[in-house]
């Protein structure tokens, strides 16, 4: 599959509906970065009106996630996923729109090349920050993400 923002958005529109409904849009794909966009609305809000921690989390996680899914796609490799640890920083309410990036692509595509020259398992810490359109940084997240090329 071409990664591409429109069919990204289809993929969430299908399998991930709370992410879609809730606002969270790709923007940008390249091989190094994934750009995600949010929008603060009723939708995704907290009492404080602002974002919601875990509306963020949803569109700091998806930069993250597309990231790891083209470097599998590319690598025409069977490999396991999956998020074993995630830990987030918040600095300033989140209103208006906000966008997560993650520019970790590169560093995903080695972890892949070690687990297939080793056959072990690697884990990848992949960081998505949040800015707000003044280019002010809201919350950081950190995902940790386990790789193991299958047999």
């Amino acid at each position: 599959m071409k990664f591409t923002p429109r069919k990204v958005n289809l993929f969430n529109l299908v399998k991930l509906p709370l992410a879609y409904l809730g606002g969270v849009r790709a923007r940008t794909i390249t091989d190094t970065e994934v750009v995600v966009s949010i929008k603060h609305s009723w939708m995704n809000q907290n009492p404080f009106k602002s974002m919601f921690w875990a509306a963020q989390g949803m569109a700091a996680e998806m930069p993250t996630g597309v990231l790891v899914m083209k470097a599998i796609d590319d690598s025409k490799r069977k490999v396991s996923m999956l998020v074993t640890k995630q830990e987030a920083e918040f600095f300033k309410k989140a209103t208006g729109k906000i966008l997560f990036s993650c520019k970790g692509g590169n560093e995903i595509r080695e972890a892949i090349q070690k687990s297939i020259a080793t056959g072990e398992g690697q884990v990848i810490v992949l960081t998505s920050e949040g800015k707000n359109k003044e280019g002010v940084v809201v919350s950081r997240f950190q995902f940790h993400w386990s790789l193991r090329v299958k047999k």
